[in-house]
C-alpha cells in the first residue's frame, strides 16, 4: 500500500514555495495557486454582467478563472492524496478570500482544511503557523467580497454614463482610482489658476573681529516679515537704513540649546513607497515587486531565503523578538551609547489601522545589506538596504543636535542667524528622513557673541522672490495625500496608480502626475454628476465600513444595501438626462482657426478633431498638445498656418512651410502644383561627418527613443544616441555629444572606446 503524503500546503506564489519547502523539509509538498482561482464572472446575463445578484441579498456567482482549470485539476489531485492541507496565502484580507475560494474548489472534506498565516517567512513563524492553524475568516471574506461587489457596482453602472456623454466605450469609472483622479486634477486646477505674488528677503553679512557671517531680516517692529516684503521700493527703503553708517547693530537676544531628535518608525506599505521613490527614483509598482520577491525569497548559498516581513501593512508595531534581535544587534556593532534607556514603541499614529501583522522590517537584522549583496541584483539590494536601514535606525538612540541662533537688532529690524551641528549621531549613523544632509558646523559660521556686543554690517543684499503654485502630485506624494485622506489601502496603492495611467487619464512626466484632457474631462464629468461618489470623505468612509466588517462591527449585507438604493438613484436620473459633452482642447486648429476638440475614433483611439468638421478635417494626435503648449491664440495659429522653413522643397525647390497633422508637425511644400511633404526633423546645425551634405535632425525610433541621424537617410545612415555639439574630440577626432547625468550635462566623445570627457 503506498504511503501518504503526510500535509499539503497552498501558497499563492512558486517563489513563496520555495521558501517554505526549504523551512518545512520532505514531509511537506508546497504547491502555488497563482494567486485567485475564483472570480466573479465577467460575462453574466442573469446578473446584468455583475456576477452577483442584486435581488437576492447580493449572491455572488464565482467561477473558475479562464485558464485555471489545470491549476485546480492539479491542487484537487494532490489534495486527494494527503491528510492535512494548509492554505497559506497572503496575511491580509485578498490573501483571506483567495484561501476561501481554494477551500471552494477542493473536493476534500473540510476538516482536512486548515489556514494558517506568518508574517515572515523564516523557520520560526512558518513553523509556528503549522503547529497553531486556525480556521477562515469569514468576516475577512465578507469585507473582500463587499469591496469587489462595490468596485465592481461603481465601475459598471457609472461606466456607461461616461460612454454615453463622451462616445467612447473604453472609458471606466472606478471607486477609488477616480477619487485619486479627482485629486490630480484639483492639484492642476490650482497650478493653473495660482498667480504668482511677488515678494523680498532681506540677507546680510556681519563682521566680529575679523569673522564673518550671515544673517536674513525676520522681523519689523517684533512682527515676522515672511513674505511681507511686497515690492522693491519697500526692499530698497530697508536696505537704505541697514547701510546707513549711522546705523548700529547690537546682538539682542543668544539662544544656544542641545534637543534630541528621535528615530521614526520603521516602514510601513505607504512610507515605504514614498522614500524608495524620493531616495532610489523607484516607482510605486516597481517598490512592491521588489518587496514582493524579497519577502517571498532570495537564494542564498543555494537555499531560498525570505528577507522582510510581510510588505502590505499599515502597522508600526514591531514583534518582541524582532526588538530582541536588533538590540543584540546595535550593542554588538554599534555600542551601548547606540542603544536607547528603554526600547522605542511606536504608536499607530493614524485609526483603521490593520494590526494583524508587523510593520516592514528584515527578517534577519543580522543579514546586513553589504553580507548579502552579492546574491541580490541592484534593486533587491537598494530596496532591502533601505529596509533594513530604516528599521535598525527606528530601534536606535536619539540623536542629539546642538542648535545655535542670534538676534541682532538695529532700529526697527530684527536680523536673525542660526545653525546647528550634531553632537552625537544616534541612529542619524544610519538613516535619515531628510533629504538634507544633517550637521552643518555652526562654530565655523557663528563666532562667539554675547548680548548687547555690536557687530559690523558689511554686505546687504535684497532678493526678490515669487510665490510657488502647489506641487503636482508624484507617485509618493499621491501615495501620501491617499493615506492622510483614508483612501485606499496598502494593497491598493500601486494599483490606483498604476490604472489611472493604463487608462490615458493621467501620464508621468519627469516623475511628475499629470493629467491627460481625457482624464480632465472625466473627473469634471463625475464630479458634476455623481458628488458622493467622488467625495474624499465618503470614500474614506467606505473603506472605514470594510473594515467593520472585518472587525465584525457591521453586517455585510447592510453596507451594501444602504449604499445600493441611493447610488441607482443617482445613476438612473442622470442616465436620462445625460447629453454628449463636447470637450474642448484649449488649441486652435492649425489650418483653419477653429477650435480643436477632443474625438474619439471608430477603434476607441482618443485624438483632436477639428470643431469645423467636415468642411475641416484637421485631425491631430494628442500627443500635440504637449508641442503647442495649450497656449495657442488666434493670431499665433495663423502665424504658425504661414511659418516658412529654412529648407527648400527638395522636389521643386520651392518653399516649405510647417503644418500639424495626427502624427505632429510636418513640412509641406509652398508650390501648388508640387504638394510634396516630409516628416519635420529638429536640426542640430551640425553638418553630417560621415557624407559631408546632410546635417544632423533629432528623430526616433520605432518605440519613441530620441536619437540623432542625418537627414539623407537612406542614403547615409550615419546616427548618434546623443545631440551632438560640431566640436571634435582632440583625442580620437570623433564627435562630441552632450549627455544628461543626474549632476547635470557633460560633453564627451561619442566613441566609446575613447572615453575624453570636457572640462567645464
Amino acid at each position: 500500500m503506498a504511503t501518504k503524503e503526510k500535509s499539503l500546503v497552498i501558497v499563492e506564489s512558486p517563489a513563496k514555495s520555495k521558501t517554505i519547502k526549504k523551512i518545512l523539509g520532505n514531509d511537506f509538498q508546497i504547491e502555488a495557486s497563482y494567486g485567485h482561482v475564483r472570480n466573479l464572472p465577467t460575462k453574466d446575463s442573469a446578473t446584468e454582467n455583475l456576477g452577483f445578484d442584486v435581488n437576492n441579498n447580493f449572491e455572488p456567482k464565482f467561477e473558475i478563472i479562464p485558464g485555471k482549470q489545470q491549476v485546480v485539476r492539479k491542487l484537487n489531485d494532490m489534495a486527494k492524496k494527503v491528510d492535512r492541507i494548509y492554505l497559506a496565502s497572503d496575511p491580509d484580507r485578498e490573501g483571506e478570500a483567495i484561501a476561501w475560494h481554494v477551500r471552494q474548489i477542493l473536493k476534500v472534506p473540510d476538516e482536512k482544511i486548515y489556514r494558517i498565516v506568518f508574517n515572515e517567512i523564516t523557520p520560526k513563524a512558518v513553523k509556528y503557523s503549522v503547529e497553531n492553524p486556525r480556521g477562515i475568516d469569514m468576516d475577512m471574506v465578507k469585507a473582500q467580497q463587499t469591496r469587489q461587489i462595490l468596485d465592481k457596482l461603481v465601475g459598471y453602472k457609472l461606466s456607461p454614463v461616461l460612454w454615453k456623454e463622451m462616445g467612447n466605450r473604453n472609458l471606466s469609472a472606478g471607486r477609488v482610482q477616480s477619487v485619486a483622479l479627482r485629486m490630480i486634477c484639483e492639484r492642476e486646477d490650482e497650478i493653473e489658476a495660482f498667480k504668482p505674488q511677488e515678494y523680498w528677503s532681506i540677507h546680510t553679512l556681519f563682521d566680529k573681529d575679523g569673522k564673518q557671517f550671515e544673517a536674513e531680516l525676520s522681523k519689523i517692529k517684533g512682527k515676522s516679515v515672511e513674505k511681507t516684503i511686497k515690492t522693491q521700493e519697500e526692499a530698497q527703503k530697508i536696505v537704505d537704513y541697514l547701510t546707513n553708517p549711522n546705523s548700529e547693530f547690537a546682538v539682542d537676544k543668544v539662544n544656544k540649546r542641545t534637543v534630541k531628535r528621535n528615530p521614526s518608525a520603521p516602514f510601513i506599505t505607504s512610507t515605504m513607497q514614498r522614500a524608495a521613490s524620493s531616495k532610489l527614483g523607484f516607482g510605486v509598482s516597481k517598490t512592491m515587486q521588489v518587496a514582493q520577491k524579497l519577502y517571498e525569497g532570495v537564494e542564498i548559498d543555494g537555499a531560498p531565503v525570505g528577507l522582510i516581513t510581510y510588505m502590505r501593512t499599515d502597522s508600526v508595531r514591531v514583534s518582541d523578538d524582532a526588538q530582541n534581535m536588533a538590540h543584540d544587534f546595535i550593542l554588538q556593532n554599534y555600542g551601548e551609547k547606540y542603544y536607547p534607556q528603554k526600547p522605542n514603541i511606536y504608536a499607530k499614529g493614524k485609526q483603521n489601522v490593520q494590526d494583524a501583522h508587523e510593520a516592514i522590517r528584515p527578517a534577519y537584522p543580522e543579514r546586513t545589506p553589504e553580507s548579502i549583496k552579492k546574491y541580490l541584483d541592484n534593486d533587491q539590494y537598494k530596496l532591502y538596504k533601505l529596509i533594513w536601514e530604516k528599521f535598525m535606525s527606528s530601534q536606535m538612540a536619539p540623536a542629539e543636535i546642538a542648535n545655535k541662533s542670534i538676534e541682532i537688532t538695529s532700529g526697527d529690524y530684527t536680523l536673525k542667524a542660526g545653525t546647528s551641528k550634531v553632537m552625537f549621531d544616534g541612529f542619524l549613523t544610519l538613516y535619515n528622513d531628510d533629504d538634507e544632509e544633517e550637521g552643518k558646523e555652526a562654530d565655523a559660521k557663528i563666532p562667539d557673541l554675547e548680548k548687547g556686543d555690536k557687530v559690523a554690517c558689511k554686505k546687504v543684499e535684497p532678493k526678490q522672490h515669487f510665490t510657488q503654485p502647489p506641487p503636482r502630485y508624484n507617485e509618493a506624494s499621491l501615495v501620501k495625500a491617499l493615506e492622510e485622506y483614508g483612501i485606499g489601502r496598502p494593497s491598493t496603492y500601486a494599483t490606483i496608480i498604476t490604472v489611472i495611467q493604463t487608462r490615458k487619464y493621467v501620464e508621468k512626466k519627469n516623475k511628475a502626475l499629470f493629467p491627460t484632457l481625457l482624464g480632465r474631462a472625466v473627473s469634471k464629468q463625475l464630479v458634476a454628476e455623481f458628488a458622493d461618489i467622488m467625495d474624499y470623505k465618503f470614500t474614506a468612509g467606505m473603506e472605514a465600513k470594510l473594515d467593520e466588517i472585518a472587525d465584525k462591527k457591521v453586517e455585510w449585507l447592510k453596507v451594501l444595501n444602504d449604499f445600493y438604493g441611493p447610488f441607482m438613484e443617482e445613476v438612473n436620473k442622470v442616465m436620462q438626462t445625460a447629453q454628449r459633452v463636447t470637450v474642448n482642447a484649449g488649441v486652435k486648429c492649425p489650418n483653419c482657426g477653429k477650435p480643436m476638440v477632443l474625438r474619439t475614433s471608430k477603434k476607441g483611439t482618443q485624438f483632436l478633431g477639428c470643431s469645423g468638421y467636415p468642411d475641416c478635417k484637421t485631425a491631430l494626435s494628442l500627443n500635440v498638445l504637449q508641442e503647442l503648449d495649450g497656449t495657442e491664440d488666434e493670431e499665433s495659429s495663423e502665424n504658425q498656418q504661414q511659418e516658412i522653413c529654412e529648407e527648400k522643397c527638395p522636389v521643386c525647390g520651392s518653399d516649405m512651410k510647417f503644418k500639424i497633422g495626427p502624427y505632429g508637425k510636418y513640412m509641406e511644400c509652398t508650390s501648388p502644383d508640387c504638394g510634396h511633404r516630409k516628416p519635420y526633423r529638429k536640426s542640430t546645425g551640425v553638418t553630417c561627418p560621415k557624407c559631408g551634405k546632410g546635417t544632423i535632425v533629432e528623430r526616433k525610433s520605432k518605440r519613441g527613443t530620441v536619437f540623432y541621424g542625418c537627414d539623407q537617410y537612406p542614403e547615409c545612415d550615419f546616427v548618434l544616441w546623443n545631440e551632438p555639439t560640431g566640436e571634435k574630440c582632440p583625442n580620437c577626432g570623433s564627435m562630441l555629444v552632450k549627455k544628461t547625468l543626474k549632476n547635470g550635462e557633460v560633453i564627451t566623445c561619442s566613441s566609446i572606446k575613447c572615453g575624453y570627457k570636457k572640462e567645464q
